[in-house]
Formats: structure tokens, C-alpha cells, sequence
């Protein structure tokens, strides 16, 4: 009886403390949104009465105003707020935007705007075209009027959740610029007779598209000599970017809507026009033109150092938004760093976004700039983008203050693809001066650049890029022969602290030069690369241009198409410590480009050239024989032999348990946990 009067006297006392550390008469309010609800409702309820005098709002604008004035209620201080969105679509007129005043109090008292149960509702940021009809005398084309787009023109449409083709020429495949790449101002670009038409140019609006090395540009035709076959654009190209003969086509030229999936816009008319894929019937079909560029912003106070803080964003879709282009056009240095994101932060700390969708949007799905920290952006699906999936950070914030320094998210379990589709040279994850971050067990793939970018400084100055962690990552089908110079991984400027480890890599296709699956590039420094499973690269499966100090140990490289391992600029500092890889391939050199000096450390590996398997002395390094190699004092312990993996052929890395590998001291790579986890498997490792 004793014992257990003193259990119940410890259980009231701790019961006591629990209270004490809650927020007194804490409540939830919870506010709900629907398609077919009512902004003269009050939003309490998640389906309207029968008698249609009370129910859910209609708007999400109305509902976050209804939040705000209830906290501005002195009762409602310590009270969590929740706004529910039932499944639907909600095209939004503006951005919604969430300032320091829209806040949660805390991690356990967020502020919070999710999908009702396990509803599907759309924040869109475009408007249906009803009305289309067959264009008479020409089989096949539809149009609608669109009174609004000689306002208002897009850019974008999208068609049964496909994004259309702003017509293009040639339909299939690219025009070539004649002779160099391009350096006049503005551009003149020299073109083989017949493939641009004079009468181009008097539209003003049909726009040449080239892809130069890592980079693009998009300029209006302005004039056209049909006889020295020069056309002059609208603005200048970057000199950091040349190609000689490059590839562009021309996108919206008067005549030029030929092909199925393709549609153009007489913004002069009101009139857009499109060529249905089989099986589209114009009839029933859902044709969707964006009005926003944005969808979301969480707006921190930067001057008055207020940030927005514990919002939540759970279960919605972000879709429909469009481009503009000043009318000089644009011009890209690297990455589509002039593009931000439709979800965009600045001054945003704490913040959850978890289990959405972004779709058929134009730029980044998301953005955290100046001032962000320890964001959690979980378990998101992001596709055909017109940017890449996630960008992070600012290109200039080199000495930022605690306030505006930008740091510490999370990025996990995300799925990326279908990027770049208007800008190619978009990434998937591009984080810039910002530092801490963990970027683990995403899945990305189908892009026209890099995957994921580390860093934005070219040599060796001191930055907030550090202690990264880039993990977990599946990355593939990179590239896709569009442009030149990219890695699965790239990275730039000092790095103390990063560590790019347990990733698999494979597919990286450039369309000249620079298709490599681990890329340190320009300063990289203070890297660690190890464990990561790379192959069918197109140019090497490790490339370091110039660096200091980077350790790639324990990795698997197989299946370079021209080299396997490359090193670019001799220095005087060493350069890296390769150790304890194994680097398996059957075509090509084993090194290429600069081994000039022997400021690297190189050795403890395992080599094979299936080709050279009955002699492996044959085996060259940068044009060396193994013993003269050796005799440089470089792989001095390291083995010419069969790796022994459970099955090449079928890209099984798994080494048998009989590998002299293991015997070497390699440790095996695990890839089972490797790329995004079903969501209760999920944690902060």
C-alpha cells in the first residue's frame, strides 16, 4: 500500500512538471479550405452544413487571414494554428506569401498548412483555356481565345498534365553555329544558309536558344542578312562560355507550329494555337496557362533581423508557373544562377517542408536564400521543372552575419527528375555559400547538368561552404549529351569538412567534354569522396581540375568510356590522396590528361582492364609502364588483378568473398540503403 501510495505521488509530481512546461490552455485552432466552401463561411468546418450557412473557406488567402485575426486575440496567444486543404484545385491570383507575424511558436507548436487526410489539393498558379475549336483550312489545329494574354502573355501551357511545346525548329535535334562560338555585341551568329528566314525578325518575338559548353543563351532575333546568312540577336554572350559550332534551335517563329504537342500564342489576337499528341481530344482535354512566376514565399524581415519561423508545409501540390525574359534576353554564367525558385524563403528558420509535389513549374522548386537555417525539406517529389529541384543559399554571401548567414537544412529522401526543361543547365541540388547542410538519400535523375553542386567560388578563398555532407544519394542519367563540363558531384572553392560519401552514381553523359561522376573542380579543397559506386561515365569516373588536399578513398569506378581517373592542373601543393579504390573498365586509358608532376598521392589500389586481363603488366599509366610508374613512387602497394565482383556484366558491384580486394583492405560498399526510404524507415540518419 505504501509502495504504491509513492508510485502515484511520483506519477502526480512528474504529471505536475509536464504541465508546467506546456504553454497554459494551449489549443489547437484548425481552419479548413475546399473548392466548393465559402469565404463568408468561417472555416471551422471541413464540409459545409446542409443548410450551406456555415463551412470551409474557398480561398487559402481567406483562410490565412482568418488565422491572423485570431491571433491577434490575447486568448489565442499560446495557441497552435492549422489551415487543412481538402483535395482539389485552387489557382491563385498572387503569390501567397508568409511574413515573421504568420510564425509557429515553436517545433511542437508549429504553424502548419497541410492536405486534409490524405486529400490531393493543387495550389496552381495558371488558369484553364476553355473553348478550343478546329482552325478551319488547316487539319488537325486547334485554337481558343485567350482575351487575357494581350495583357498578359505566357510562356507555358500544359496540357493534360504535359507540358506542351512552345513551337520549336527544327522539330527534332539542333541547327549548328558556323564557325566559333559567337563574342560579337550584340551576338551575331553565323548560321548555314536556309535555316534562319529574314522574316523572323520581324515578329520580335521568335527567340534562338543555343547550348553552349556548360551554358545557354536566349536572345531574340532582331535582324537578318539572308546573304552573308547573319543573324543579330538581342543581347551579348558570356565570354566564359564558348563552343565552336554549337548547337541551338529557334523557338516560336511565325510558321513554325508543325508538330504534334506543339502550340503558340498570338498575343496580338488573343489566340493560342496547338497541334493535339494522338489521342488528345481538345474537347475534353484540361489546358492550363500560368499567370505567376511564383506560388509561395516565406518572407523573413532581413533589415529588422525577424525571421519566419516553425512553419509547416505538408501534402500539397505546386504546380503551373511561367517564365519572362527581358527584352534583351539572358544569357547564362553557370547553373541557371539568375533563376530562383517558385517556392522561395529569405530570413525562413526552422521550417518543414515535407510530402509534397512540385510540377509543371518554371524555375527551382524551391529556394532558401539569405537568412535561412535549419530548414527540413523531406520526402517531396519534384518534375518537370523548368529549373532543378532545390537551391540553396547566395552566390555573394561570403562574411554573412548570424542573421543572414544560411546554413544547416536537411534535404532527404526527395525525388528529382525531369529537369532543366526550359533552363538545361539547372541542378538538382545547388547549394551555394552556405554550410552544414545534409543532402542524404535522394533520388535524382533525368537532367541536363549536374545532380548536385557544392560551393560558388573559383580558387582559394576562405567561404561559408563547409561541412556538407552529400550522402545516400542515388544520381543518374546526368547529362544526357546536352551540354559539356558537369559531374554527378561538383564542387568549387575550399570545403573543410565536406564529405561526399555512399553514393551511386552512374550515367553521366556529356556532349563533348566533362562527363564525370565525381567532379572537384576549380579551389576544391579539404574533400573527403569515399565509398561511392560510379559508372558508365562518359569521361572519368573521378576528375579533379585543380585542388588541394581531397582524400578519394574506398570507391568503386567502372565503365569509364574515355578515362577513368583524370587530373587536370599540376600544382605545387598535392593535389589529393587517391587510396584503397578499385577501378574496374574495359575501354579507354586508365589516366587521363595531366600527370605531369608527382604532387599527388596515389596508391593501396586495385586496377583491372578486362581488355589487358592475360597481361596485366601491359597496363599503362599516363602513358607509363607500371614499373616505370612504380619508379616515380606512385601505386607502389597497390594490385593489377581481378576485383572479383559477384556480377560486372549486370553492374553487380558486390565483391565474392573470395576478392583480393578484401584481402587489400577495401571495405564493401552497402547500396541497399542508398536513395529515398519508404517514410517509416526514415530518420535523421
Amino acid at each position: 500500500m505504501a509502495l504504491s501510495l509513492h508510485l502515484r505521488a511520483r506519477a502526480l509530481a512528474v504529471l505536475l512538471f509536464v504541465g508546467f512546461q506546456l504553454p497554459a490552455f494551449a489549443r489547437t485552432q484548425t481552419f479548413h479550405v475546399s473548392p466548393q466552401g465559402n469565404d463568408a463561411w468561417s472555416g471551422r468546418l471541413s464540409d459545409a452544413k446542409r443548410d450551406k450557412t456555415d463551412g470551409p473557406f474557398v480561398t487559402l488567402p481567406a483562410a490565412l487571414e482568418a488565422v491572423r485575426k485570431a491571433r491577434r486575440d490575447a486568448n489565442s496567444a499560446q495557441d497552435n494554428f492549422t489551415i487543412l486543404l481538402r483535395g482539389g484545385t485552387y489557382e491563385l491570383t498572387t503569390p501567397i506569401v508568409l511574413t515573421p507575424e504568420d510564425s509557429g511558436l515553436s517545433a511542437q507548436q508549429p504553424f502548419t498548412i497541410a492536405a486534409y487526410r490524405k486529400e490531393k489539393p493543387v495550389l496552381s498558379g495558371g488558369r484553364r483555356i476553355p473553348g478550343w475549336r478546329l482552325v478551319n483550312g488547316q487539319p488537325g489545329l486547334w485554337e481558343a481565345e485567350v482575351p487575357f494574354a494581350r495583357e498578359a502573355p505566357f510562356r507555358s501551357l500544359f496540357v493534360n498534365g504535359q507540358r506542351a511545346i512552345r513551337a520549336r525548329t527544327p522539330n527534332e535535334g539542333f541547327f549548328r553555329i558556323q564557325g566559333e562560338s559567337p563574342q560579337d555585341k550584340p551576338v551575331k551568329l553565323r548560321f548555314k544558309a536556309g535555316d534562319i528566314q529574314k522574316s523572323w525578325a520581324d515578329s520580335g518575338e521568335t527567340e534562338v536558344i543555343a547550348l553552349l559548353a556548360w551554358a545557354d543563351f536566349r536572345l531574340y532575333i532582331r535582324s537578318v542578312d539572308d546573304e552573308a546568312n547573319v543573324a543579330t540577336l538581342s543581347g551579348d554572350a558570356r565570354p566564359s562560355n564558348k563552343e565552336a559550332n554549337a548547337r541551338y534551335f529557334v523557338e516560336n517563329a511565325p510558321g513554325s507550329l508543325d508538330a504534334p504537342g506543339e502550340w503558340q500564342l498570338d498575343r496580338t489576337r488573343g489566340i493560342v494555337r496547338y497541334l493535339p499528341r494522338p489521342g488528345e481530344d481538345m474537347l475534353k482535354a484540361e489546358v492550363i496557362a500560368p499567370r505567376l512566376e511564383d506560388l509561395l514565399q516565406l518572407k523573413g524581415d532581413l533589415a529588422a533581423k525577424r525571421a519566419v519561423r516553425h512553419v509547416v508545409l505538408r501534402g500539397l501540390t505546386f504546380s503551373h508557373t511561367d517564365w519572362s525574359m527581358p527584352p534583351e534576353g539572358y544569357a547564362d554564367t553557370q547553373a541557371a544562377i539568375a533563376t530562383r525558385g517558385d517556392l522561395y524563403a529569405e530570413a525562413a528558420t526552422d521550417c518543414i517542408v515535407e510530402n509534397n509535389t512540385f510540377s509543371h513549374l518554371s524555375g527551382y522548386a524551391l529556394d532558401f536564400g539569405r537568412g535561412c537555417q535549419r530548414n527540413k525539406i523531406v520526402g517531396n517529389e519534384a518534375f518537370d521543372l523548368g529549373g532543378g529541384g532545390i537551391r540553396i543559399g547566395e552566390p555573394g554571401d561570403r562574411t554573412p552575419d548570424a542573421f543572414t548567414a544560411n546554413h544547416t537544412h536537411t534535404v532527404t529522401d526527395n525525388h528529382f527528375h525531369q529537369l532543366g526543361r526550359i533552363y538545361p543547365p539547372a541542378i538538382g541540388v545547388f547549394i551555394l555559400q552556405s554550410g552544414t547542410n545534409r543532402i542524404a538519400h535522394n533520388h535524382i535523375h533525368d537532367l541536363y547538368y549536374t545532380a548536385v553542386s557544392v560551393g560558388w567560388n573559383w580558387g582559394y578563398q576562405e567561404t561559408p561552404c563547409r561541412e556538407n555532407v552529400i550522402e545516400f544519394n542515388h544520381m543518374h542519367d546526368i547529362g544526357q549529351s546536352m551540354l559539356s563540363d558537369m559531374g554527378a558531384v561538383y564542387t568549387l572553392g575550399i570545403q573543410r569538412g565536406t564529405v561526399i560519401r555512399n553514393n551511386l552514381i552512374h550515367d553521366v553523359n556529356s556532349f563533348t567534354y566533362g562527363g564525370w561522376g565525381l567532379y572537384p573542380d576549380e579551389g576544391s579543397t579539404g574533400i573527403v569522396w569515399e565509398n561511392n559506386v560510379v559508372y558508365r561515365t562518359k569521361s572519368a569516373g573521378f576528375h579533379q581540375h585543380y585542388g588541394r588536399e581531397n582524400i578519394i578513398r574506398n570507391n568503386i569506378f567502372a565503365f569509364g568510356k574515355e578515362h577513368q581517373v583524370m587530373r587536370t592542373r599540376d600544382e605545387e601543393h598535392v593535389s589529393f590522396f587517391f587510396t584503397n579504390n578499385i577501378v574496374y573498365f574495359n575501354s579507354g586509358t586508365l589516366l587521363g590528361s595531366s600527370w605531369k608532376n608527382e604532387r599527388f598521392v596515389i596508391d593501396h589500389n586495385l586496377y583491372f582492364d578486362t581488355r589487358t586481363a592475360a597481361a596485366p603488366d601491359n597496363l599503362k599509366f599516363s602513358n607509363a609502364t607500371v614499373d616505370k610508374w612504380r619508379a616515380r613512387g606512385h601505386d607502389t602497394h597497390s594490385v593489377i588483378t581481378d576485383p572479383l565482383f559477384v556480377a560486372p556484366e549486370k553492374l553487380d558491384f558486390r565483391l565474392r568473398k573470395d576478392s583480393p580486394a578484401l584481402a587489400h583492405g577495401f571495405k564493401p560498399i552497402d547500396i541497399s540503403k542508398i536513395g529515398v526510404r519508404p517514410a517509416s524507415k526514415r530518420s535523421d540518419r
